[in-house]
């Protein structure tokens, strides 16, 4: 399967006004899983996304690397198609008027070692480079907090401009998307209370940074 970037380049060459790019994303996302589709949809359109993330990187802005040791633990068929449709789904981020994108992390996804050593330097340095993007925000809930209000498991917000607001949560080879009211107050309730607990975007980048040189630091012989 051609890659996004050959695309654009072929499309560069041949002035085809971008339409070889608009069908490979469309061959990217039939890589995703079929209980996934609906949530990718999703996340192309909502104007705000807020995740709450217990035991890794959300994968909108994992790296390339990440994304695969993520996605081949038992199963390695079509890695490559499947971690590129992943990668795929961070170009929301391209548009002229990105979404806000708000993750809260648990501090054990900094110590989760996924990929070993230079998979996690580069993929907490990625975490550290949306400091300068101002529509993507990072919060480290620390191991201090506790007893918090995420405890029962990860969960997404997504805002759009004229729809309902989505929760979304994930199980072993399902999503579940909803717009129930009561389920939405909760959740956004509890993401208040998660952002709350953590701490504040400028503490959890030092902290990352922290956890970066600590643990996964060059090895001094």
């Amino acid at each position: 399967m051609p890659t996004l970037e050959f695309s654009e380049r072929v499309d560069a060459a041949l002035g085809t006004g971008g339409l070889l790019s608009r069908l490979v994303e469309l061959v990217l996302r039939s890589q995703l899983p079929a209980w996934f589709r609906e949530t990718a949809e999703l996340e192309a359109r909502a104007v705000e996304i807020c995740t709450f993330q217990m035991g890794m990187v959300h994968g909108l802005v994992q790296t390339e690397a990440y994304a695969r040791s993520v996605l081949g633990v038992l199963d390695e068929s079509k890695l490559d198609d499947r971690t590129a449709a992943r990668m795929g789904r961070q170009r929301i981020f391209e548009r002229s008027k990105p979404p806000i994108f708000w993750m809260v992390l648990s501090e054990a996804a900094l110590y989760q070692e996924i990929g070993g050593p230079d998979v996690m330097r580069e993929q907490l340095a990625r975490l550290l480079s949306l400091a300068a993007e101002p529509r993507a925000n990072v919060q480290i809930l620390p191991f201090a907090a506790g007893a918090h209000a995420g405890s029962q498991g990860s969960f997404n917000v997504y805002r759009f401009s004229s729809d309902p607001t989505i929760v979304y949560t994930e199980g072993y080879g399902s999503g579940h998307p909803t717009a129930n009211p009561d389920t939405v107050q909760d959740c956004s309730l509890r993401y208040d209370h998660l952002q709350a607990a953590a701490l504040s975007i400028r503490d959890s980048a030092e902290l990352i940074r922290r956890v970066t040189e600590d643990r996964y630091g060059e090895q001094v012989a």
